[in-house]
């Protein structure tokens, strides 16, 4: 995909000490479709990291899908940690995944993202439906 900092060869950023190319990259440059919706969320989690715009949007459900997605200030994606699944399997039509991301804008602290990410399938693809809003008891 154009404009994609990329190399096939460097470890994917979703942590799975894989080369890019046989992780997410896959994935991402449309060479493969993701079977679960762990695979879907690790890899749109690569795409944040190396800015694949194009691949966020393809993968987000038509549902809740921005009209744009602008990647211009310049997230550096620290790390991943998926804490659960729920569903999201081969053969489920439905699936949530936990997960915790830390990041850094320019010169600012690290920050940590918690979210529990919602994805449905539909003729044979994943989709990224949203994040579970939590109550305001902090609770999902």
């Amino acid at each position: 995909m154009p404009g994609i900092r990329s190399n096939p060869e460097t470890a994917c950023p979703c942590g799975s000490n894989l080369p890019y190319g046989d992780c997410c990259g896959r994935f991402v440059d449309g060479s493969a479709i993701p079977e679960t919706a762990e695979q879907l969320m690790r890899s749109r989690y690569s795409a944040y990291a190396r800015g694949a715009a194009r691949y966020l949007l393809e993968t987000w459900h038509r549902s809740s899908r921005p009209s744009h997605l602008d990647l211009d200030e310049p997230a550096k994606w620290l790390g991943l940690r998926v804490v659960g699944t729920e569903g999201g399997g081969p053969q489920d039509t439905r699936g949530q995944v936990t997960f915790v991301a830390r990041y850094r804008v320019g010169g600012t602290p690290a920050r940590r993202m918690e979210e529990t990410s919602r994805f449905v399938r539909e003729s044979g693809r994943w989709y990224y439906l949203g994040a579970v809003v939590p109550d305001s008891d902090g609770s999902p």
